[in-house]
């Protein structure tokens, strides 16, 4: 995932100063212009090291269980973004406060349902039924007769998908899956609205400090002391970086190199990259009709993005 993902859009920028692993629309304006190679290469950096901590944090899963896992990833990213960011306390209005914490809560709710679909599905399947969310969110900001295309062709390789052969797609997978979705697509419409309210990093901070106080307890309660033996915590830390120190970097970099829209379409690359990513350290091999079931997915994300004019 998402993203930060937390674990990951339309595939666009959060208002925020520096965006979460997936992305939101309505991302700030960007100067017009080709983006460079090397912001071309930090966005798939940042999108790879999103979708190979996912896969990594799968790898957790038999010690601290999807939950552990999550608070651990959470929690530590918390405290990453807390000591940069020193976010201002004081001076906020109840309904800045409303709004940080909503988001905190779609970012902490995002964050579990995701761990809880690639708990029982393959990531590469996950991540297609969980960028549903904002890839028809773009189809209805856009208002574009093209939108319903794009729309149809990524149902398509969804239903596609779901009559494929992957060994370990259940129900209960792929309605977590769903429900990361829906909370990606409230992540994107807080994430805008809290930009606006907070100053650089600080919504951020906030959102993810309440986020790991959603998911700690959730944790304890599935994991209880295994939270705290070293090798656990010493995997949680490289997890919250992977997944979210490192891209949350590279993605700021990024976006001061490249056009709104071109982000976005590299972005959208996220589906594949997590199959890629669960093939190779989870041993979740694809098959031909998995492969075009994602490609149509991409295809579609990518079409929806460009359909809306890169906004």
């Amino acid at each position: 995932m998402t993203s930060t993902a937390l674990d990951s859009p339309t595939f666009t920028t959060p208002t925020t100063t520096t965006p979460p692993t997936t992305s939101a629309p309505g991302f700030p304006r960007h100067s017009a212009g080709r983006g460079t190679l090397a912001g071309v290469g930090l966005v798939l950096a940042g999108t790879v090291s999103v979708q190979f901590g996912s896969a990594f944090a799968a790898l957790l899963f038999p010690r601290a269980g999807a939950l552990g896992t999550v608070a651990l990833r959470v929690a530590f990213a918390a405290v990453l973004l807390l000591a940069v960011a020193r976010p201002r306390l004081r001076g906020h209005t109840r309904a800045d406060w409303a709004v940080a914490c909503g988001f905190g809560l779609a970012l902490g709710g995002m964050n579990i349902l995701f761990y809880q679909a690639i708990d029982r599905i393959p990531l590469g399947a996950a991540v297609t039924f969980e960028v549903l969310g904002p890839l028809l969110l773009s189809v209805i900001v856009s208002r574009r007769a093209a939108g319903l295309l794009w729309a149809a062709l990524a149902l398509a390789g969804v239903y596609l998908l779901g009559r494929g052969d992957f060994d370990r797609l259940s129900v209960a997978g792929v309605a977590f899956a769903l429900g990361a979705a829906a909370m990606w697509v409230a992540y994107i419409l807080l994430n805008s609205r809290t930009g606006a309210r907070f100053p650089r990093l600080d919504g951020l901070a906030i959102a993810m400090a309440v986020a790991a106080l959603v998911s700690l307890p959730l944790g304890i309660g599935s994991a209880g002391g295994t939270l705290l033996e070293p090798g656990v915590l010493g995997l949680g830390l490289v997890i919250a970086i992977v997944s979210s120190g490192v891209p949350y970097t590279l993605e700021l970099l990024a976006l001061r190199r490249l056009p709104a829209a071109t982000f976005a379409v590299l972005t959208a690359l996220a589906p594949a990259l997590a199959a890629l990513a669960g093939y190779l350290v989870l041993h979740q091999g694809l098959s031909a009709t998995q492969c075009a079931a994602i490609a149509m997915v991409v295809a579609a994300s990518v079409g929806a993005v460009r359909s809306g004019g890169g906004r």
